[in-house]
């Protein structure tokens, strides 16, 4: 974990709940991010690996999904340099001060002026399913679960649900 973010697990009862019924598992939780910059890209994997492991589930699905417009989902790999130009080539692709609707008040009431956040979120996506097999979540050699905050600073919900078989 970097400097530039906290993650932790959901305490409520409102973000944890597990079921177990006949050898079937239904179990989630929530990961709160929290941000500094307004473009970050953080690598999710080692807690969500945890949530897997800590489920209870041998073999089933995982869901993981961020609860924000502006906040997207994904898989990648992690390294410093492919960071930076996934960030470059979503600021090229989407310019941040392009003649939005989103942003122009005769067309919005948001006073975020984050038009190209909702965009760039929509490219990336808000949901990844993954298998879990063994009692682990399935990526490939360099695969890893990145959360994109596009909006920041703030604080971020990404939920995580695993249904499967003990």
């Amino acid at each position: 974990m970097s400097k530039a973010s906290g993650i932790s697990a959901g305490e409520t009862s409102a973000t944890h709940a597990a079921t177990t019924s006949g050898g079937v598992v239904v179990h989630g939780d929530t990961l709160v991010v929290d941000t500094r910059d307004r473009i970050q890209l953080e690598d999710i994997t080692d807690r969500i690996r945890q949530f897997v492991r800590g489920s209870g589930a041998r073999e089933g699905i995982l869901s993981v999904a961020s609860l924000h417009t502006t906040c997207a989902v994904f898989i990648n790999e992690t390294q410093t340099a492919l960071h930076a130009d996934i960030k470059a080539c979503l600021e090229g692709l989407i310019a941040r001060d392009g003649a939005w609707r989103h942003n122009d008040p005769a067309h919005s009431d948001c006073d975020r002026m984050n038009a190209d956040s909702h965009l760039r979120a929509m490219l990336l996506g808000h949901s990844l399913a993954l298998q879990v097999s063994g009692g682990e979540v399935i990526l490939g050699q360099w695969q890893r679960v990145l959360m994109a905050e596009l909006d920041g600073p703030r604080a971020r919900s990404i939920r995580l649900q695993v249904i499967g078989i003990a």
